[in-house]
This record gives C-alpha cells, sequence and structure tokens, in this order.
C-alpha cells in the first residue's frame, strides 16, 4: 500500500477506537494464582492483558478497559466486571456469540460469565455502589488440601465469637489508612464506608472453613487482607476486639496486624443501580 493521504487515513480508520454509542460490560471469573494482579504490567501475565488480547482479536480493534476493582497477585473473583466503550455492530453481537468466542480466546484460569450492555458513559469503576469481598480461613493441624489453593490456612484455633466483636468497629464510614499498603496512601483519600462484615461456617469439597464477607463502598489498597490479619490476631488471643478501634484511630499502617495471604481472597461481587445493565441476548 502506497504512503497516499487516502491510504494512510484507511489505515487509521481500521486501528482508531470506534464511537461509542454505548458500552459492553463484562462480567468476569478468575484464578489468580498464576497471575500478578488484574493491572497490566510490562512483562507480567495479568487478568487485564490476557483479557485484552481477548477482545481485540474477537472485535478486531485496540480496546480501553475499566474494572470495578483492581486485585492484587493471586487474588481471585468470581464477579469482576470490565467495561469498555463499544460500536453500534458491536452492541448487536448476539450473546451466543460472545459465549462461543471468549472461551476460545480467553486462558482456562479465566472465564466470560455474562456480557451486558449498558449506556454511553458508564463506567465498571465509577458507577459501582458496592464490593463485596470473602476470604476464606482453614484452622486446626490437618492441611487443607482440596481447597488449599483458595484459603489461608491458620494451624491454631481461631475464636470467631471475638473476631465478630472485632469486626463491628469496621462497620460505617471510617478513615482506613491504618489497613492501607503504606505506599498506596499517600497523598491519597483513605476514608471508606463499609456496609457489611459476617463470618460463615463452609464445607467445600468437605473441608472445614471460616468465611469473612466484607461490602463496602470501594476499597484500598491490600485493605481486606490487613483487616482480616488483624482479626486473626483477635482470634487467636493476641488482641482484644477492641483493639479494632484503636487501629482505625491511630491512620498508621504500623498499628495494624499483618497482610494476610493472596490466596484466601475472592472478589465475589459488584453492585449497580438496577436497570443500569442489560443482559446481552
Amino acid at each position: 500500500m502506497s504512503d497516499t493521504p487516502s491510504a494512510i487515513s484507511s489505515a487509521a480508520s481500521a486501528t482508531a477506537a470506534p464511537a461509542a454509542p454505548g458500552v459492553l460490560v463484562i462480567r468476569l471469573s478468575y484464578d489468580g494464582a498464576a497471575f500478578s494482579g488484574y493491572a497490566e504490567q510490562p512483562g507480567q501475565r495479568t487478568v487485564a492483558g490476557e483479557l485484552r488480547r481477548a477482545l481485540e482479536t474477537f472485535l478486531r480493534r485496540p480496546v480501553e478497559l475499566t474494572c470495578a476493582g483492581r486485585t492484587d497477585a493471586g487474588v481471585h473473583a468470581v464477579s469482576q466486571y470490565v467495561s469498555l466503550p463499544a460500536a453500534a455492530a458491536e452492541l448487536e453481537i448476539p450473546a451466543r456469540r460472545w459465549m462461543r468466542a471468549l472461551p476460545a480466546l480467553l486462558p482456562d484460569d479465566m472465564a466470560a460469565v455474562a456480557v451486558y450492555h449498558a449506556a454511553p458513559g458508564f463506567s465498571a469503576r465509577f458507577d459501582a455502589r458496592a464490593r463485596t469481598y470473602t476470604y476464606r480461613i482453614a484452622t486446626g493441624e490437618a492441611r487443607p488440601v482440596l481447597t488449599r489453593d483458595r484459603v489461608w490456612w491458620h494451624r491454631g484455633a481461631l475464636d470467631v465469637a471475638a473476631m465478630e466483636r472485632a469486626a463491628a468497629h469496621l462497620i460505617g464510614e471510617h478513615d482506613f489508612k491504618s489497613f492501607c499498603k503504606a505506599a498506596s496512601a499517600v497523598d491519597k483519600p483513605t476514608c471508606r464506608n463499609v456496609h457489611a462484615v459476617s463470618f460463615a461456617s463452609e464445607r467445600p469439597m468437605g473441608e472445614e472453613l471460616t468465611a469473612f464477607t466484607i461490602t463496602g463502598n470501594a476499597f484500598l489498597h491490600s485493605m481486606v487482607r490487613t483487616i482480616v490479619g488483624s482479626l486473626v490476631e483477635v482470634g487467636a488471643g493476641r488482641r482484644d476486639p477492641d483493639w479494632i478501634s484503636s487501629v482505625l484511630a491511630a491512620r498508621d499502617r504500623t498499628a495494624a496486624g499483618p497482610t494476610a495471604p493472596a490466596q484466601g481472597l475472592c472478589f465475589m461481587s459488584v453492585s449497580y443501580d438496577e436497570g443500569v445493565l442489560a443482559l446481552c441476548s
């Protein structure tokens, strides 16, 4: 092809992102074990990088992705939401075509659970009203085998009732700087609103687990894992439940407990206003 003005214009239009009369939203699940987190990083295998390659192959154009919440390396997800501006023709792609193409293009440790349409300007991140995470812990002398890649094995017993009393201090709007990775809290707002916390017993694959679930408007870098590490300090009897209040007041990462391992954390769901997302038909 010659470098005439018309040829250059044609080449540019073939690769430029289309005008966006709407937004596509992909609901993803992934096993985070082999990913260096959600966000793209040079030379690293990431959730966003794998999804971008799949979508660009399918749509035959560059894509701009926005997720509901970035997950760290090793963290799993059952309902991560990712949005991208879409052309009119892309909004007409039927669900059956999406659900045939994406499994073929995504790696085995990722799945597109559903595809939605949203109005122009919708953002999976900024339009989210709440996010829910669950952290799973196995206790006792016997190592968990079938769930080992999804839990934190804490060999000592935990007083879950004490952890529940401690977790109650987290509900409401607080400055969670003490529970944020220190480098990420510099010159950034650290107030968040925790809507609900709960503990439950689970028995997947016959192995006894304790599941801690937390819902909030948004979360800071490593916030849930640091909360869990601090609650385990209480459950193990090393701290009093009311200690959590003093940790919040300190606004200092060194006041909180250790950061729990990544493999026990799973991004469970995102809440949006009713009617904002329309399931692709």
